[in-house]
């Protein structure tokens, strides 16, 4: 057997550090090379959640780099929104952008921004959105439930569409009415002598056709986008309540990024929470343009009317969210943001 010399264990070492200094060297460089995927999802098309999906799509390969590659999915082409909803908890889709109401089956409190009364115009709403107490309150939900809230913006006002056209509060009476999934919803319908019948987007328009509804509630931007027009013409502009959105990351995808990523997906997704804003006024505008182009018409309620509604609705949000403890503190959070917000 050959003795090694002290040169032997020297060139040993020397080979032997380079080799560690090449591996350290090595594993900052692989995940500096990987890539990742990004689905984002939507419910709608031609409005703003999509619109922002896009958007953020845009920023986030920026902001990555391009080491995030982002696919945009508008239209529930990924399944309903419950689908939506259980793919980006888990991870097979990595972030959803739908109302915050439809997330009620993870967190009740997701649905407070959708009391009556709380919002009188889009500039309005996108103060609410923008309050840091209530983007505190909203975010935060669903974090033990697999989701990472990155953004809460104003979507729409909420209108209701129908065959027959609602004209005034009487009108309500005896419809099958499609909501969101939410209590404050279906108890502000039920004062109204309606039966609200909750559904996802994807669902409506043949629901309409079929006669199974009389009618939804949604936004104008929605009903533009997806051709509503084919099924009904009527749309009465309530404007209760505000439609909002928020985004959910998948946090399973998220803790998987490096660091510098995922600070990246969450600058980009606040950045383009605030950029919407212009856009989807404009959105709504062109929304309105067009459905009246296309043959609709767009019904305001008298003012005796209109005060008549907002009577009847005026007691909802206390009386909805006094029987759920939770609801009750997170309600309180919106409804003191939104007069700060008038």
């Amino acid at each position: 057997m050959r003795l090694m010399k002290c040169g032997d264990f020297s060139r040993l070492a020397l080979s032997a550090a380079v080799c560690i200094a090449s591996l350290m060297l090595g594993a900052p460089a692989q995940a500096q090379d990987k890539t990742y995927v990004m689905k984002i999802t939507t419910p709608t098309i031609n409005a703003v959640p999509d619109r922002y999906a896009r958007n953020y799509a845009a920023a986030i390969e920026k902001e990555s780099g391009g080491r995030i590659k982002a696919e945009v999915y508008p239209a529930s082409q990924l399944g309903s929104i419950a689908r939506q909803i259980e793919g980006t908890q888990f991870g097979s889709i990595q972030c959803a952008v739908i109302p915050p109401e439809f997330f009620v089956g993870i967190d009740e409190r997701f649905e407070v921004l959708a009391a009556p009364g709380l919002v009188d115009s889009m500039e309005q709403g996108q103060r609410v959105a923008a309050d840091p107490e209530v983007r505190k309150l909203m975010l935060g939900l669903g974090a033990d439930k697999g989701l990472r809230g990155v953004a809460l913006m104003m979507a729409e006002p909420n209108e209701l569409i129908t065959k027959t056209g609602i004209r005034k509060v009487a009108d309500y009476k005896g419809k099958k009415l499609r909501i969101f999934a939410s209590d404050f919803q279906s108890v502000a319908l039920e004062r109204l002598g309606a039966t609200p019948v909750a559904m996802s987007l994807g669902d409506v328009l043949p629901a309409i056709q079929q006669g199974a509804i009389d009618g939804a509630f949604a936004g104008l931007q929605v009903f533009a986008g997806m051709h509503f027009n084919d099924a009904a013409k009527y749309v009465t502009v309530t404007n209760e309540p505000a439609i909002f959105l928020v985004a959910e990351v998948s946090r399973k995808w998220y803790e998987t990024l490096p660091a510098d990523l995922q600070q990246a997906v969450d600058r980009a997704a606040a950045n383009e929470a605030v950029a919407i804003n212009a856009q989807a006024i404009e959105i709504e505008n062109q929304a309105s343009k067009t459905w009246t182009e296309r043959g609709g018409e767009l019904i305001a309620l008298p003012d005796d009317e209109r005060a008549a509604l907002l009577k009847t609705l005026a007691s909802v949000g206390e009386d909805v969210a006094k029987t759920k403890p939770k609801v009750q503190a997170a309600y309180q959070v919106v409804k003191e943001a939104a007069q700060r917000a008038r």
